[in-house]
């Protein structure tokens, strides 16, 4: 057995052989993170995980072996850490921490909660959990060269969501359907494609032409008679997606015309669009393999297979092997199946990797290698074992600060990819004091949403603005009408009547309130309603402030945020400063006291510009007061990673 010996004092020492910590993830950071535990001297660890070894875990996840692939992570990364130190009690849950079994009696059995997690959702959760159990939290997060580290304790310092966190950057649906600009919208049109060929349909996933797009205008009398679909390729009958691919018994070669042919000629008669774009070029299967080389014949290539950008023609024949596979595998399944898309699996990865190539050429851009495009599907950042390393030591050295009774020392550290000025990799920053208006960790918090009353279901008030907006796992939502009507119960069938009705039908408007409760969370918010019928298009609701009579915070230039970022390009360069913002999903970036006023990334930014930094299985970015007691940690900034989520 290996253990640190003589570097801690014996009361320290002590502490770690007897109290109980929570180690909330078994990936890239967990693995690190366990192992440095027990070879410290922690002696009692909860680990919980729900996800499973996959072979791309093997690379930087070291506690996981070849034989463990489809296994649970909690469990495998237990035993193998029972053979750094046999004595140690671990317990290993395969479970989601989000599970009700894990209540607020659960976490204050800890003395202390350490994330490894990937995801804002759980992250959001914990942070609960762990406010409402009064137990210091160690945050964590990594993205490629990048990392930080940072301690919430209630009461004391910020919460995780203190500082707005935008939603994942979306895409308009006319952008995806009609005009198309940059590849991640071809990829984010291959994502939506799969779903409607052979997953669940959504209808906010229509990929065929979108004839009300408003910068259209065009006059469908008019101009139908230059629409030249073929009924022999497919037709472009606007029905389900799913109905005609399966009426073809999802031929290839007739899904590709329809696709890549007759919908792009129907494209092309809403004139409109192309009066300031370049038009796109439809695609005609017969007339790519009548010009195809002969050794274009095959879709493999020499080299690294996933580094390769192959022609047209090689990704016309990904496009019809990846749809005999995808259709073998739906017929395996049986009738009225569906597949669930993964990155990690080959047929779904070359389905969308070809369809997205195949649409980026007609609309001229450079076309992307599969790796390219797993990256940005996959909303991933290459993860970096070094930097899930360093990220692990620096959270048992946080947690060693924790136990010691020294929380005054405790701070967040961000590990840049460059050295700053003073040639220092790791950047620690004084914590922040709780922000006064948290809709978390307020005493009474206290939202606005602006929602147009008449439009917005009950359904879609219970998942899309509390559950994925504010981080609700079973909300309870009573309106305060002087009746105490119950609009959501969690109790299961008790307000599923409700969920279809507008929440105007119960007599919701302008200036109301509504009082929802997650008695998990041990959370309770109050939502003012703002009527509005002004929302953009695709919006359907906007958080206007913490309490009604505060104005909108300021927003940071969502023009300056970048797309996407792949594998290709350095995603989150050092900026200007050396304080960095509140973390977002599964990072927050770092930043450096480099430069001032130098540009961050694409757009530059100065030191008195709100620090933005990327979320994580969503790199969104979030903004960040400026700080005004220290010189040396003055405003901070960040590049924009939006749609990135790191894997650890």
């Amino acid at each position: 057995m290996a253990q640190l010996v003589g570097s801690l004092r014996k009361e320290l020492a002590d502490s770690l052989s007897s109290c109980k910590v929570l180690v909330v993830g078994a990936g890239g950071i967990g693995c690190e993170l366990l192992k440095n535990l027990v070879l410290t001297g922690f002696k009692n660890i909860d680990v919980i995980d729900l996800d499973t070894i996959d072979v791309s875990n093997l690379n930087r996840q070291f506690l996981f072996q070849k034989k463990h692939v489809g296994k649970s992570k909690a469990q495998v990364a237990k035993e193998s850490a029972l053979q750094f130190c046999p004595s140690a009690n671990i317990t290993a849950y395969h479970d989601s921490i989000m599970n009700p079994d894990y209540n607020v009696e659960f976490f204050r059995q800890f003395m202390l909660v350490m994330n490894a997690l990937d995801n804002r959702a759980a992250r959001n959760h914990v942070n609960r959990m762990c406010l409402a159990a009064d137990i210091p939290l160690v945050e964590s997060g990594t993205a490629g060269y990048l990392g930080q580290v940072t301690v919430i304790k209630k009461g004391m310092t910020e919460c995780y969501e203190c500082q707005p966190k935008p939603a994942q950057k979306t895409f308009p649906g006319c952008t995806i359907r009609n005009t198309p600009s940059e590849p991640i919208h071809c990829i984010v049109w291959a994502k939506y494609l799969f779903n409607q060929l052979f997953g669940e349909e959504d209808a906010d996933q229509e990929v065929s032409p979108d004839t009300a797009d408003p910068e259209a205008a065009w006059n469908p009398e008019e101009t139908a008679a230059r629409a030249t679909a073929s009924e022999k390729d497919g037709d472009i009958r606007r029905v389900s997606t799913k109905e005609w691919a399966r009426s073809t018994g999802y031929d290839p070669i007739k899904l590709f015309n329809k696709l890549f042919k007759d919908d792009i000629m129907y494209l092309l008669t809403m004139d409109k669009l192309w009066k300031k774009r370049k038009a796109p070029t439809p695609l005609d299967w017969q007339q790519l393999e009548n010009s195809a080389h002969p050794q274009e014949e095959s879709p493999t290539t020499s080299g690294l297979k996933d580094q390769q950008v192959l022609d047209v023609w090689g990704y016309c024949q990904l496009f019809q092997h990846s749809v005999e596979s995808l259709r073998s595998q739906l017929q395996e399944k049986g009738e009225g199946s569906e597949l669930v898309w993964d990155k990690d699996d080959p047929p779904a990865m070359d389905f969308v990797t070809a369809a997205a190539n195949l649409r980026m050429n007609i609309f001229s851009m450079n076309m992307k290698s599969r790796f390219d495009v797993k990256s940005m599907a996959g909303n991933i950042i290459p993860a970096i074992a070094t930097t899930n390393a360093v990220i692990a030591g620096l959270i048992v050295l946080e947690g060693l600060k924790i136990l010691s009774g020294e929380l005054d020392s405790c701070r967040t550290i961000f590990l840049n990819k460059c050295p700053n000025l003073r040639k220092k990799l790791l950047v620690p920053c004084i914590l922040d004091k709780p922000s006064l208006n948290c809709y978390v960790c307020a005493s009474k918090p206290e939202v606005t949403v602006k929602v147009n009353v008449q439009k917005t279901t009950v359904l879609s008030l219970q998942d899309k603005i509390l559950k994925e907006r504010f981080g609700m796992v079973a909300p309870d939502v009573q309106i305060e009408d002087g009746k105490g009507t119950i609009l959501i119960s969690s109790e299961e069938g008790e307000t599923e009547t409700n969920n279809n009705k507008f929440i105007s039908d119960f007599g919701i408007r302008n200036g109301s309130r509504l009082q929802a409760d997650d008695f998990l969370q041990d959370y309770t918010l109050l939502i003012n309603v703002l009527h509005t019928e002004e929302l953009e298009r695709d919006v359907e609701f906007e958080v206007v402030g913490e309490a009604p009579d505060k104005a909108p915070p300021p927003q940071s230039n969502q023009e300056e945020v970048n797309s996407i970022t792949n594998g290709n390009k350095d995603s989150a360069q050092p900026s200007t400063s050396s304080k960095a913002a509140a973390d977002d999903d599964d990072i927050m970036i770092v930043d450096s006291d480099e430069e001032r006023g130098a540009p961050s990334s694409s757009a530059a930014v100065t030191t008195s510009t709100k620090r933005k930094h990327p979320d994580s299985e969503t790199s969104e970015t979030s903004t960040k007061r400026p700080r005004t007691d220290q010189s040396a940690a003055a405003a901070a900034t960040d590049d924009d990673n939006d749609d990135i989520i790191a894997l650890d």
